[in-house]
């Protein structure tokens, strides 16, 4: 965009394998893909931020020198949320003017975590400030869960710091160990497509984090009948306790804790699995995984939206469809698919078709894209 010497592109991202998990420190997957967040800015010799959007409507102002504002539920609060974790670590005296723009509607693909890294990127640019990716991601995700207020786990923020796009990425979201493991050669060809419901949603404001609250009581119920401690709340997580301990209290602890402990330890070997998948090539198994995660996410995570599953049922045997579940929390949002790219034309027919019939009124919102994995946020050069 012309009058603006930096560029950002923060890609969005999909999760194949590894849902709902990562609050619980556990095991995840993920791409960045090639749509996603871009960022014209330029550097400002004062502490002021002013920033525009082709996205949203309004433009955003504030001090990156003064104290932290209140959340005004507003666009701009990401940019208060980014200057928020990143004072808590530096000193921030330049600003920038920028503007904003989204390269798909918003739901399900983690645009908040985009633009959450493209303003830190931004605002440490502006003032010298050195960071890798990873580190990054961490900003992003402590910005997102202490001030935006969306009790998240690294899975979003770490897809698009570290994709690469010919890759997988797999994160160990206890250690926080990650790798990127390379595309078996032998592997088919595939594409993803991103089918949008119609409906958008705020998971600040959806059952999201009533669902991490949940698994956070499974872990204290299962250590209340094992007569061990409890740990504060904010330190409580189903990594912790080993899969033998469920096995032995399941029956003993409300359905809806059971449920959610079991979607977490199934989700554990079900990434083991689609790695192992991954690295031989096989996507016919790994998509099989992704449909797999997405039945737990409906019947044991107890989310998605009717529209949502509809378009799940819908897709799931049409060929040339490896795979595919409900992206970002899956409660309205979208369901992602790993197809074979021959196929595309008429699962967008089909697809498109079947699911009008049930719902109308989408008739104008409904979308189909189709992405491919990309590397993750980035200075572009024009």
């Amino acid at each position: 965009m012309q009058g603006y010497r930096y560029h950002i592109f923060s890609p969005y991202r999909v999760c194949p394998i590894g849902a709902h998990v990562d609050h619980q420190h556990g095991l995840v997957t993920g791409f960045a893909i090639d749509k996603g967040v871009d960022l014209w800015f330029n550097v400002r010799e004062d502490s002021q931020v002013n920033l525009t959007s082709n996205s949203f409507e309004g433009d955003v102002h504030l001090d990156l020198s003064t104290r932290s504002e209140v959340r005004e539920k507003h666009w701009g609060d990401y940019a208060r949320g980014a200057k928020y974790a990143l004072k808590k670590r530096f000193e921030l005296t330049r600003g920038i003017d920028g503007v904003l723009q989204g390269s798909l509607p918003v739901g399900g693909l983690s645009s908040s975590a985009a633009v959450l890294i493209a303003y830190v990127m931004a605002f440490a640019k502006a003032n010298g400030i050195m960071l890798q990716p990873f580190e990054v991601a961490q900003i992003a995700s402590e910005a997102e869960r202490e001030y935006i207020g969306l009790n998240n786990g690294l899975l979003d923020q770490a897809c698009i710091a570290l994709g690469q796009k010919d890759g997988l990425l797999f994160l160990d979201c206890d250690t926080n160990d990650w790798r990127i493991i390379k595309r078996n050669p032998k592997m088919p060809d595939f594409e993803i497509g991103i089918f949008f419901s119609g409906l958008t949603r705020s998971l600040v404001n959806s059952d999201y984090n009533l669902r991490v609250s949940e698994c956070k009581t499974a872990v204290w119920n299962m250590l209340a009948y094992q007569n061990q401690p409890l740990k504060p709340f904010e330190k409580t997580f189903l990594r912790d306790i080993p899969k033998t301990v469920f096995d032995s209290t399941r029956d003993l602890m409300p359905l809806r804790f059971a449920k959610r402990a079991e979607h977490f330890y199934s989700e554990y070997r079900r990434v083991r699995q689609g790695v192992t998948a991954w690295e031989s090539g096989n996507i016919q198994l790994f998509g099989k995984l992704s449909f797999d995660s997405c039945e737990s996410s409906i019947h044991n995570y107890e989310c998605g939206s009717p529209e949502l599953i509809s378009i799940y049922n819908i897709m799931r045997p049409l060929p040339g469809v490896y795979g595919g579940r409900f992206s970002g929390a899956g409660f309205k949002g979208a369901v992602i698919a790993l197809v074979d790219p021959r196929y595309k034309d008429s699962i967008e027919q089909e697809l498109t078709r079947q699911y009008l019939e049930i719902y109308p009124e989408y008739t104008d919102t409904f979308k189909v894209f189709w992405v491919k994995p990309d590397n993750g946020a980035r200075f572009v050069e024009e």
